[in-house]
């Protein structure tokens, strides 16, 4: 069953966010009649003026309005949802960060499962008193909860009970949760296993952004597993028109009458690091803020680190005949493009 976003309200939650920004902006551009709320908290893990530059942006849509809030605040929630009375619910506000959670765990319980929790509670609630309420929640999860599995490629019906980080296990408690209340309150959800998304206006806490940096400073690039490692890279517009997609499609019951599914969301063509790393520098060096391939420092594997991901999306493809199509190199381009003309930061050139 389609369902058409034209004229209705969407709540986004994390939409300062690198996904979170680009997916609002796709939609406020595309979709007649639409009205988006954002909720963001703006928190300082990474770059703040890189969250406002996105913000900035987005405030110019007159069918935009922004909140900010932290979705650990269940009253903040549960106010947003009963003065906007979001059809469609899309939560990408979390903690993000592997190895940052190994470090510092309160945040990701307060961000990734408290407010997690508190957007399913005003979900649960927005059917009261003959409301129609929420007619899909659509969240993010993560190639993360595939944790050290070495059977590739990933699949949605692969078992995930051995994460080997915290912030992949608050993302199986999301999935888990959000199962529960689509069995027991009917909401209509879907989770997305997004993996290794990048592009322009992205994390600068992500690989590709800091290799980045240490290129253009001319400073040793860490290798971690001596270059033996594998990623499936997913550019930032592919995952966009993904979820839209999703978005506009909730799932139908099944058997036991959940309208609940999962999807990856990834390019099902995993790139060795080393590999990786060429495309970039020959990518700089063609935007002329190299002039050669730089020093390696490698390195053993990190703590909550994952040898390979690889996304099987054929359910992806058989649901709504898409599928990821961005090369690296061609997504790399645009990346240093942004890089080089938009981010101002010291190193930059």
């Amino acid at each position: 069953m389609e369902l058409s976003l034209e004229n209705r309200t969407i709540l986004i939650t994390g939409a300062a966010g690198f996904i979170g920004a680009a997916l609002t902006e796709y939609l406020l551009k595309h979709i007649t009649g639409i009205q988006i709320v954002g909720i963001d908290n703006l928190n300082p893990y990474y770059d703040v003026s890189l969250k406002e530059t996105r913000l900035s942006r987005l405030k110019k849509y007159k069918n935009f309005r922004f909140i900010k809030g932290d979705i650990g605040e269940k009253e903040l929630v549960m106010r947003v949802f009963a003065d906007a009375r979001p059809s469609i619910v899309v939560n990408l506000a979390a903690q993000a960060g592997v190895r940052y959670s190994v470090t510092n765990p309160d945040i990701y319980i307060e961000s990734n499962l408290v407010g997690f929790f508190h957007i399913l509670e005003a979900c649960r609630y927005s059917y009261e008193n003959g409301q129609k309420g929420v007619e899909h929640f659509v969240y993010a999860s993560s190639s993360s909860v595939y944790g050290s599995s070495k059977k590739v490629p990933y699949s949605v019906k692969d078992p995930v009970d051995h994460p080997v980080s915290l912030y992949a296990a608050t993302k199986k408690f999301d999935e888990l949760i959000a199962y529960t209340y689509s069995r027991n309150y009917g909401i209509p959800s879907t989770g997305l296993r997004f993996f290794t998304v990048y592009g322009p206006e992205g994390r600068p806490d992500m690989a590709y952004f800091k290799f980045t940096e240490q290129l253009v400073r001319q400073e040793a690039i860490p290798i971690f597993n001596y270059g033996d490692m594998y990623r499936d890279f997913t550019y930032i517009e592919d995952v966009v028109r993904g979820t839209a997609k999703v978005l506009q499609k909730p799932p139908q019951p099944d058997e036991d009458g959940v309208a609940y599914k999962l999807y990856n969301i990834g390019n099902h063509h995993p790139e060795r690091l080393l590999t990786f790393v060429e495309i970039l520098e020959t990518c700089l060096m063609e935007q002329g803020m190299i002039s050669c391939p730089g020093e390696k420092e490698f390195l053993p594997m990190q703590p909550g680190d994952v040898y390979q991901t690889y996304a099987d999306i054929k359910e992806l493809e058989q649901d709504f005949g898409f599928r990821p199509s961005t090369s690296l190199y061609d997504g790399l381009t645009a990346f240093t493009k942004w890089y080089r003309s938009s981010y101002k930061k010291e190193g930059a050139s």
